[in-house]
């Protein structure tokens, strides 16, 4: 198990396991919004979910994953807002739900054209097996409220991909590159998306960097301590 500041994640029956990945998003997305609704696509042990529940007191949010929610409910319902947490198993292209969503979140299937790694269930849910960008997108632009906002995190490579993917859906609002320190590469991107609506006024997106330490051993910048700090024990 993964324990946080208000909550702790259990993990034995989920392929993907917390990851930085994951924090990052639940963390970043929606900053400055107040939604009312929040769904939550490819939700695994429902950690971004549990996330945006505490982010947002007002939100009801909700969790679909094509593989078991068992552990996504426990972990919801276990922690201070369970009554605001409701997961689902099923393939986000046959979801529906009664009411739109004001915010969709989704640390998607990546790694495209990679070597796919040997356990099946790790590689169904970290390549675009059973959930193409395309696809993705569509489900998101269907699901959300017009002028909703759609947030992901990928490797750098993926992100052009998808922004193209994107295009005639989705106009990008934010984008916050991500490095693990200062001399390193660039790894990952986080992308927040506005649906596209007749009367939106484009604007050039907010872009920014972020690194997550120092370069010294086990020290982390203060972009990375206030973005994380209401949920990491460490912090």
């Amino acid at each position: 198990m993964f324990r946080f500041k208000q909550f702790t994640i259990h993990q034995d029956l989920c392929s993907m396991k917390v990851g930085t990945d994951g924090v990052l998003l639940g963390a970043w997305a929606g900053t400055g919004l107040s939604p009312r609704r929040i769904l939550d696509i490819g939700t695994g042990t429902g950690l971004i979910a549990i996330m945006m529940a505490q982010r947002f007191p007002a939100a009801e949010v909700v969790g679909v994953d094509i593989d078991s929610v068992e552990e996504a409910r426990r972990n919801g319902d276990e922690s201070p807002w369970g009554d605001r947490l409701e997961f689902g198993q099923c393939p986000v292209q046959e979801f529906h739900a009664e009411e739109s969503f004001d915010l969709i979140v989704s640390n998607p299937p990546f790694f495209v054209d990679s070597l796919l790694p040997p356990d099946e269930g790790r590689s169904r849910v970290r390549h675009t097996l059973t959930l193409s960008f395309e696809d993705l997108c569509r489900a998101a632009c269907r699901l959300l409220n017009p002028g909703g906002r759609f947030a992901v995190v990928l490797p750098l490579t993926e992100s052009e991909q998808f922004l193209r993917s994107a295009v005639g859906s989705f106009v990008l609002c934010r984008r916050t590159v991500v490095r693990t320190t200062p001399r390193r590469p660039p790894k990952r991107v986080l992308l927040e998306l506005e649906r596209f609506t007749p009367d939106l006024k484009v604007r050039p997106p907010d872009e920014s960097l972020l690194s997550i330490g120092t370069g010294r051993h086990e020290e982390y910048t203060g972009e990375y301590r206030a973005l994380t700090g209401d949920f990491y024990l460490k912090f």
